[in-house]
């Protein structure tokens, strides 16, 4: 029986994850989910662990009140509140959008400037503020935070033990940065689902999604592969039109929580 094996949230985008056993669904996906981001304080383009994978080691977790704990080895922990929806915003770049959003203060940006070892802005998405979804996939009205293009990714544990048995060594989940991890599945089938149910909750699978060089960074020690694994491998067996395809990207229909251990149902 299919189930939900693991649920993961990024509350800033390309930071470190956190794995939860619990977790509630709004209109953005999970709640807290890459709601922050990293900016260049000159030109407001989003800051990624593809350019600095030092990120892979900054930790930024999401509290109650939807603020974020910065935190990383050898540095003094700083709370953020999350900014008035209204004021100081900045103009940001995320790929091709661009979006006017809250700032979060001079005392954020110096502590993360200093991280960075350049000028960096950090900054927050409310709902109001949040960007719609990729044109031709989902529909009109689909929301997303910073995320790269859509408020989920699910993988099948089937998929991520394909690609560790042809590699030869296990593989940390967190290298594809999921949402939801499935198990009981055969690899890769999560490729022919449209829709799904865990719990309450349902959601339609709406696009591959296409892998990149963060997927060669160790998100335990921020280490490049050398041999760029296991993107290479990937690649002998998984190019499609469009790109190396790993996990499904997908929409919530409606809000609800999610429980790690709650089936997982194939609509369609």
């Amino acid at each position: 029986m299919l189930h939900l094996r693991s649920i993961y949230r990024f509350p800033l985008k390309s930071g470190q994850g956190e794995s939860l056993t619990q977790v509630g669904l709004d209109a953005l996906g999970v709640v807290g989910d890459r709601r922050w981001m990293l900016v260049d304080e000159a030109t407001g383009r989003f800051l990624t662990q593809r350019a600095d994978p030092k990120m892979s080691q900054l930790s930024a977790l999401w509290n109650a009140s939807g603020g974020l704990t910065l935190s990383t080895a050898g540095t003094a922990a700083l709370e953020v509140e999350v900014p008035d929806a209204n004021t100081d915003l900045r103009g940001v770049t995320i790929w091709r959008d661009t979006l006017r959003v809250p700032d979060a203060g001079d005392a954020a940006a110096r502590w993360l400037s200093a991280f960075i070892g350049r000028p960096v802005r950090l900054v927050h998405v409310p709902l109001e503020r949040a960007r719609t979804t990729e044109a031709g996939y989902g529909r009109d009205d689909d929301k997303v935070a910073f995320a790269d293009g859509y408020p989920l990714l699910l993988i099948g544990q089937g998929s991520l033990d394909d690609i560790s048995t042809r590699l030869g060594r296990p593989l940390d989940m967190l290298r594809f940065r999921p949402n939801l991890v499935v198990e009981g599945s055969e690899a890769f089938a999560e490729d022919g689902w449209k829709r799904i149910r865990i719990g309450d909750v349902e959601f339609r699978l709406v696009k591959s999604c296409s892998r990149c060089i963060l997927t060669t960074i160790d998100p335990q020690t921020g280490e490049r592969d050398e041999q760029r694994e296991p993107l290479m491998t990937l690649m002998s067996y998984r190019k499609q039109e469009g790109g190396t395809m790993f996990g499904q990207n997908l929409v919530n229909d409606s809000h609800g929580v999610l429980e790690v251990g709650m089936p997982v149902t194939v609509l369609e």
